[in-house]
């Protein structure tokens, strides 16, 4: 004769739950040395002189990414991580969005920057960002997240947002670098004056890095896919503040008397709008809260 235990549902997944706010919250401790790192990386680059061994256009350049990333990224991201906040899924979406500002800003620190004296500190953030924002994907409730947005979320605007992203990014890169393969002509950057390995740079992690996860980001938003939501929103929270970057780049740059630098490209307050719409369309439609585990029964 043989006894069968009975476990209730909830019972039964409780020690998933644990083990998933158990990696939430290396995610968030993670996140609180990144915030840290990343204000003091930010001051120092405005601060000291000289930081920066690199020609006055990169120089300006990642002067100019330090300003936005103090002021705009610092505090948008030490809010996701107040525990007032902690069950909010808008601020859990936020939080998505600004580990992968961060891991794809730094990567251009660590892989476009001559040695200096931050070199450990920015290697630092680029890997922990990296860390935290898998950490982060792999144990939020996606699901329980998707079912946050309202029905009337308007996913197709906002897929197509996200995908002439894609397509018109990476139609120019693709452009460029096939002209280069059949004519030898330099492929051609956006108005900010930089070197070629920079341009090579910019290149590499927008093709292998930004163009396909904005795709896949609108296809699964297109489908309402959980997560398309996820992906979509952080996509548009990234790409809001690196546009703002990029426009603080070119002020820097011109300020800086970069030969040939230009201090506004008229076509970016139209972009970032485009951006901001994308976002404040996702992030307005979440509705209630999330505790970013599996929901129990």
């Amino acid at each position: 004769m043989t006894t069968q235990i009975h476990r209730s549902p909830e019972r039964a997944e409780r020690p998933l739950a644990d083990q998933l706010g158990r990696g939430l919250g290396w995610a968030r401790l993670l996140s609180v040395i990144i915030l840290v790192l990343m204000a003091a990386a930010s001051v120092m680059g405005l601060l000291v002189d000289g930081l920066y061994q690199d020609p006055d256009s990169v120089t300006a350049m990642f002067r100019a990414y330090d300003l936005v990333t103090l002021v705009i990224a610092v505090p948008l991201l030490a809010v996701t991580l107040l525990p007032a906040f902690r069950l909010s899924a808008r601020a859990q979406l936020l939080w998505v969005g600004m580990l992968a500002y961060s891991a794809y800003n730094y990567a251009y620190y660590v892989f476009g920057t001559a040695f200096n004296d931050l070199f450990l500190v920015h290697t630092a953030l680029f890997s922990l960002s990296v860390s935290a924002l898998a950490l982060t994907l792999a144990n939020l409730d996606i699901a329980g997240i998707a079912r946050r947005f309202s029905r009337k979320t308007p996913v197709r605007s906002v897929s197509t947002i996200l995908m002439l992203l894609a397509v018109g990014l990476g139609g120019m890169w693709v452009f460029y670098s096939l002209r280069f393969a059949v004519t030898g002509t330099a492929p051609e950057e956006s108005l900010l004056v930089l070197p070629a390995a920079n341009q090579h740079l910019g290149y590499v992690l927008d093709l292998a890095v930004l163009v396909p996860a904005s795709a896949l980001a609108a296809v699964l938003l297109w489908r309402r896919a959980a997560w398309g939501y996820v992906l979509g929103t952080a996509l548009a929270v990234l790409s809001v503040v690196y546009q703002v970057n990029y426009m603080v780049a070119l002020m820097f740059q011109a300020d800086a008397d970069v030969p040939g630098a230009t201090a506004f490209d008229p076509q970016e307050p139209l972009i970032i709008a485009a951006f901001l719409v994308a976002a404040a369309l996702l992030l307005g439609s979440v509705r209630g809260r999330s505790d970013g585990l599996p929901q129990r029964r």
